[in-house]
């Protein structure tokens, strides 16, 4: 169960990623499928070359940064379909993460010293002090993700997936809004597999296949219970949801379900996550959270921040 625990803390990295693509900018990437081994592979081969370990781990975040680089560009630059930008370069990427892993479908690091060798050693992975670690590098990663999503740019970018025209009438280069929030998501998917892959000991080149579904059941697990009502509200619930979602999968194998099960498992909570909030119960908890909310409004404090409403930014609500 700690290891489920830790897993779901390194792919939530990952979920967050998917979570500025598809909540923020409201832009259907699938790059992540492929992007998510292009980090992967990137530091095993820098790790397998004796290379260091926190240098593999970097050189994936700009790995992944690039793959969504070039998402961005088909899309802005060539005018190409979102969806459609985002099926190229992940088709394209698997080429060329068999060339990253020099033809070799597995890397495997299980005597390679990685980031996480110094907790094994001291005992400490798979430990609840092994959790509260890696719990406070995924908080760092939100704590830095909350604090640019507030910044000029970050609010430009939450402006250009609820109302690219309005923001446009404004002088901003939607554009490029859309290239800076695809580089980060894919470097911040670049960045989970690297440190996945260093976590199981191995790389391999189907190890990203169907995570768009994984990163969609995290943001949607965990925002159907906690809600959007602010920026720093909806990271933290993908956090949950990323860990729900990876204990769910540790319970359903210690059941006896097959491994090969994982991916139906998977669409099932995801289609569960859609339509629980359609149930008169969820309805009406969600009317009378709403409630609350408004009558926190009336009396001049944002919901869930506790500060003056006419200070507070985007909520994310209506998304």
């Amino acid at each position: 169960m700690i290891a489920g625990i830790e897993l779901g803390l390194i792919y939530a990295v990952m979920a967050l990623g998917v979570y500025l693509t598809f909540r923020v900018l409201d832009f259907p990437d699938l790059t992540v499928d492929q992007s998510f081994t292009t980090g992967a592979a990137t530091a095993a081969m820098i790790i397998l070359g004796g290379g260091s370990p926190w240098l593999g781990t970097i050189a994936g975040f700009f790995a992944g940064a690039l793959a969504g680089l070039i998402t961005g560009l088909l899309h802005t630059k060539a005018h190409i379909n979102g969806l459609l930008a985002g099926i190229l370069t992940m088709t394209g990427l698997y080429s060329i993460n068999l060339r990253v892993m020099d033809s070799k479908a597995n890397l495997a690091l299980l005597r390679e010293d990685t980031v996480f060798t110094p907790l094994r050693e001291a005992g400490l992975q798979g430990s609840f002090v092994g959790v509260l670690l890696l719990l406070a590098g995924v908080l760092l990663v939100k704590v830095l993700l909350d604090w640019f999503l507030y910044t000029d740019a970050g609010l430009a970018m939450q402006a250009t997936g609820d109302n690219p025209d309005m923001i446009r009438s404004f002088g901003v280069n939607t554009d490029n809004q859309k290239i800076l929030g695809l580089c980060l998501s894919n470097g911040m998917v670049g960045l989970s597999g690297a440190l996945v892959a260093q976590y199981q000991g191995f790389a391999d080149i189907g190890m990203g296949i169907g995570l768009i579904v994984v990163g969609l059941a995290s943001v949607i697990l965990g925002q159907g219970i906690f809600g959007t009502r602010t920026v720093i509200i909806a990271t933290a619930a993908v956090i949950f949801g990323s860990v729900l979602y990876r204990l769910v999968i540790t319970v359903a194998l210690q059941l006896g379900l097959n491994p090969s099960d994982m991916k139906l498992i998977s669409a099932v909570l995801v289609v569960i996550a859609l339509v629980l909030p359609q149930l008169t119960f969820f309805k009406r908890w969600n009317t009378r959270r709403k409630d609350r909310e408004a009558r926190k409004v009336q009396a001049g404090v944002e919901p869930g921040v506790g500060t003056p409403a006419s200070v507070g930014g985007r909520t994310g609500e209506g998304r």
